[in-house]
């Protein structure tokens, strides 16, 4: 009789505790989406930008470390001009002598045109003496050659004038052209961002198009999620998202889809499972207001996990566990 009665209760234990655990399963399963709102998995991720070299040569100094946050044209690194320099005052003395060598080819011009007016004054005197029989017509035929010798030599000298002028504008080229890669030199950042790496070390050279620092843009942060055709097709842009990461569940944060692709594709590998990845899914992006990244920079790092939840239809109402909460700036 014992004996049953243990069983008896051994077995009203293993349904209690059956029952606890559906009960707690219940309790703690989550709530069904409403119809119009789509989840995927994705992760955060940020544009790239690499800041490099436009010239080869040796890097001076880097002023930036990896995870600092640096402001649009601010100054990260510079390259050594001392072969630049020497360059530069070199073309800047060549510009020197290509302005003198104009002077002196305007002077030469005065002159040329003061040899002119005296040779066609004398060639006038001479055609009115002639006229009067006073001399004879060898004089003026000397005369008459003096002016066109003068004249031809006004046109070399007003020719040489263009010549010099050239070569200014050459030299000048020269001057901008080699302050230009000077200027080239100092790497500055293209926007405000954060430096996700240090590629490069002052002393080291460097080719053209060499990687100093890699940043990411912290004004343009999104999820990358990849939904089915079916759902796809009913995204519009500018629809609102929300984004849940694994490392803080307790935020939810705003975005807005940015992206649809226009064609399909197969789930990446690194998606889902090898059956999912049969399915053909469109790539959306959900990215998260620029001025909400400005007040929380210091707390955005790309490569987090989380979950997108996507409004397809723009009356679906979010369900309470997905209303905005935001983290502390």
């Amino acid at each position: 009789m014992q004996a049953a009665s243990r069983k008896w209760i051994a077995a009203a234990a293993v349904v209690a505790a059956a029952a606890a655990g559906a009960f707690a399963w219940w309790r703690l399963a989550p709530v069904p989406l409403p119809a119009g709102i789509a989840e995927a998995n994705g992760r955060l991720e940020a544009t790239q930008i690499d800041v490099a070299t436009k010239l080869a040569g040796r890097i001076r100094d880097v002023l930036a470390y990896e995870g600092d946050f640096v402001e649009a044209d601010q100054t990260v690194a510079r390259m050594d001009t001392s072969t630049l320099e020497a360059q530069l005052r070199q073309a800047q003395a060549q510009l020197a002598l290509a302005r003198n060598a104009v002077a002196t080819a305007d002077a030469v011009v005065q002159q040329r045109d003061s040899e002119l007016a005296l040779a066609d004054s004398t060639l006038k005197r001479t055609e009115e003496l002639v006229a009067r029989g006073f001399i004879g017509m060898q004089k003026l035929d000397a005369d008459r050659t003096q002016m066109l010798t003068a004249k031809a030599a006004l046109l070399a000298a007003r020719s040489q004038v263009v010549e010099a002028q050239s070569k200014v504008q050459a030299a000048a080229a020269a001057v901008e052209a080699i302050g230009t890669e000077i200027d080239d030199s100092v790497l500055k950042a293209p926007r405000d961002a954060r430096v996700q790496y240090r590629l490069a070390e002052p002393g080291e050279v460097l080719p053209a198009g060499g990687k100093v620092l890699s940043l990411l843009d912290l004004g343009d942060v999104y999820m990358t999620v990849f939904l089915p055709e079916t759902t796809a097709g009913r995204v519009r842009m500018g629809a609102e998202a929300r984004l849940v990461f694994d490392a803080a569940p307790q935020y939810v944060i705003p975005a807005r889809v940015s992206f649809v692709a226009a064609e399909a594709q197969f789930t990446p590998k690194t998606v889902e499972t090898a059956t999912e990845r049969q399915k053909l899914v469109f790539r959306v992006k959900a990215r998260i207001d620029p001025e909400l990244l400005r007040a929380h920079r210091a707390q955005v790092k790309a490569g987090l996990p989380g979950v997108a939840y996507v409004q397809v239809d723009p009356n679906a109402q979010w369900p309470e566990r997905l209303g905005v909460r935001l983290p502390p700036p």
